[in-house]
């Protein structure tokens, strides 16, 4: 079963801890290791290392 992914902007699902998968320009996220807490309804932001849209996944 594949990850479920979450892009910069949506609402989060649920609450809990979520970590940056890969950026959405395609550019390598291996340098992001950041994990945040959002709360459902929340929107996820920006990737907090380069500041551009993200993909997010549960961490």
């Amino acid at each position: 079963m594949a990850d479920n992914k979450y892009k910069t902007g949506e609402n989060a699902p649920e609450s809990g801890k979520f970590k940056v998968d890969s950026l959405v320009n395609g550019g390598s996220s291996s340098n992001d290791n950041t994990t945040i807490n959002i709360e459902k309804g929340e929107q996820f932001p920006p990737s907090p290392s380069s500041n551009e849209a993200a993909y997010w996944v549960k961490a």
